[in-house]
This record gives structure tokens, C-alpha cells and sequence, in this order.
């Protein structure tokens, strides 16, 4: 295993045989919590069991279980009771949006099961993480950035407090030294988690909370039912149909060309499988195809498509159909 405790791997092998990988991420926080694998105290449960559960959902490749989380921890709520914080850093991002969502609601399954409380946030605090994801999202561009109301209604209702280290040298200029946040600079960690995570991700986030019969995670109906009204930094109108996608469209920089609009008749046609020379993230393009958009493809080119949703680099491949007229 990519954390180093011994045991868990022939428990993750014995119970993949019985439920999905997700429900296992969820499930071996109750081994943890039973102390099967030598844990000595509540740190260390919550500790091994966040960092188990994201290495089984980043299947081991990337740095995400063990640099993307700096630490886990517990504070005070005002009432005396204390809740659970995960600090997120940088390389959190290598895990994807689902996994770094998922990492929260494992954080959530074991804190219950501790009898550690929820998260009450501060209006403060409340202002700061709204602050806080906008001023990121003008250093790195979040691939999905929610509205202001999106962002209140998270952190006003998630259980765990998405926290995180200084990950760039900015800081926030409005509400800085606040008493439960360590640092002034902006946490890009936290930010991917709750922007990129929970409220890119919680269609999928919310299919888990209901497999597993999850207490207290209701408002991500809420969520979802604004999904779509407000695209990042721009109002844009919801498509008739339902299964177009403007995603790619928000942050379209002037000057650069956009090839189709979602679902236009006249775009690209989307065929899944791999060439030789395709590579991690990279699409493949008949070469004519390369030719007749001006020839401003090319090799390397980045490309933002409606779907899956995520930004490809082009190659030319010619096994692929080129470019055909109207039939």
C-alpha cells in the first residue's frame, strides 16, 4: 500500500469482492475506527483512513494520499464541541474532483463514527472561503468555479472543515487573522477541493451519500438544483436541452477560435479508444481534419471540448474518420 500500513491491503482485496471501490474508500474507515490495524488514537484513525481511502480511489499513481493532504486535525466549535479539519495542499489536484470529493465524505463517515462533531463555520470564516476560491480562481483558473451562493451553502452545511496550507504567495486583503485559519495567504488545496470536488462533483458525490445511507448531506439537492445557473464568473443561460454542456465556453479567452457550440450540428464527432501516439490527455485528429481548420491545430494544441468536459492536447492520428460535409 502507498501508505504503508500494514494489513490493509488484503482487507481492501477481501472486501472488493463484495461492493465497489467506492463503497470499500467508505467501509475501511470501519476497520480503522475498530482499530484492526494498530491505530493508537483518534488522530490516527482519521489520519489512515483518509489518506487509505484516497489511495484506493487514485489507485496508487499519484502523490494525492500523501503530499495532497498535509494533515489532518481537530478544532473548536464556539459551543465547546470539536470537528474535524483536513488540510489540504497542492498536490490534492492530481487525485481529480471525485476523489478529492470523495476524500471529505470518508473524512465525514469516520468523524460520526467517532463522535467527533460537525463543522460550525463563522460568518467570518464564511466570507473568507468566498474571498478566498474567487482570488484563486484569477491565480490557477479552477476548471469549475460556483457562485458565491454555491460556496455559502457548502461550507454553511459540510460537516468537515475543508481547510488547507498557504499554497501561493497572495494573500487575501479582506478578511485576514481570523482566528481559526492559520495562514493570510491563499490555500489552493482548500480551494480545489470544495470548488473543483464537492461542487463540480456533487451529482456523483450525492449517488454515494445515498449508497451509503449518509446522515446530513441533504443540501446537495440544493446544490445541484442551482447547478448550471451560475457558470463561474458569467451568468450564461441554461441550453433547452439538457444534455448540452457550456462548461467549456466560460472562461473563452478573445481571439480564440471556437470550432462548435454545444451540440451544433457541424462539430466534432467524440469516438473513445487510443492510438499509439495518443497519449495521457490528448485527443487524436485526423490529419486533414488539422488542415482544413486553418491550420491552427496543431500537434500540442490545447483544446477545451463539451464532453467528457476536460481539456485535451491534439495529435494527428489517421485511423480516425477525417472530416465530412453535410449529408
Amino acid at each position: 500500500m502507498l501508505v504503508g500500513i500494514k494489513g490493509v491491503a488484503a482487507r481492501i482485496r477481501e472486501l472488493e469482492t463484495k461492493m465497489s471501490r467506492e463503497e470499500v474508500a467508505l467501509r475501511i474507515g470501519d476497520d480503522f475506527v475498530a482499530k484492526m490495524f494498530g491505530e493508537k488514537n483518534n488522530d490516527e484513525i482519521l489520519d489512515h483512513s483518509i489518506r487509505t481511502a484516497m489511495a484506493l480511489l487514485t489507485e496508487g499513481v499519484v502523490s494525492a494520499p500523501t503530499e495532497g493532504i498535509a494533515k489532518i486535525g481537530l478544532g473548536k466549535n464556539d459551543d465547546g464541541t470539536t470537528y474535524l479539519m483536513i488540510y489540504y495542499a497542492g498536490p490534492i489536484r492530481s487525485a481529480g474532483g471525485t476523489a478529492q470529493a470523495l476524500s471529505v465524505l470518508v473524512g465525514d463517515y469516520v468523524r460520526a463514527k467517532l463522535g467527533i462533531g460537525r463543522y460550525r463555520p463563522r460568518p467570518e470564516e464564511v466570507e473568507r472561503y468566498i474571498e478566498e476560491i474567487r482570488q484563486y480562481n484569477t491565480i490557477m483558473s479552477l476548471q469549475y468555479l460556483p457562485s458565491e451562493a454555491e460556496i455559502r451553502l457548502i461550507v454553511e452545511n459540510c460537516p468537515v472543515c475543508i481547510d488547507g496550507e498557504a499554497t501561493e504567495k497572495e494573500e487575501v486583503s479582506g478578511h485576514r487573522n481570523l482566528p481559526r485559519v492559520e495562514t493570510n495567504a491563499v490555500r489552493g488545496g482548500m480551494a480545489l477541493v470544495l470548488a473543483e470536488g464537492i461542487a463540480g462533483k456533487a451529482r456523483k458525490l450525492k449517488s454515494k451519500v445515498e449508497k451509503m445511507q449518509m446522515q446530513g448531506w441533504d443540501w446537495l439537492d440544493k446544490l445541484i438544483a442551482g447547478a448550471g445557473k451560475a457558470c463561474g464568473r458569467y451568468r450564461v443561460p441554461l441550453p433547452q436541452a439538457s444534455n448540452r454542456s457550456t462548461k467549456y465556453l466560460r472562461d473563452l479567452i478573445g481571439g480564440r477560435p471556437v470550432f462548435s457550440y454545444p451540440m451544433r450540428k457541424g462539430g466534432f464527432r467524440l469516438r473513445y479508444g487510443r492510438s499509439r501516439n495518443t497519449g495521457f490527455a490528448t485527443a487524436g485528429f485526423n490529419p486533414a481534419t488539422l488542415y482544413i481548420l486553418g491550420e491552427f491545430l496543431a500537434v500540442g494544441t490545447q483544446m477545451k471540448l463539451e464532453r467528457p468536459g476536460k481539456a485535451c492536447g491534439v495529435v494527428p492520428v489517421d485511423t480516425i474518420e477525417g472530416p465530412t460535409g453535410p449529408s
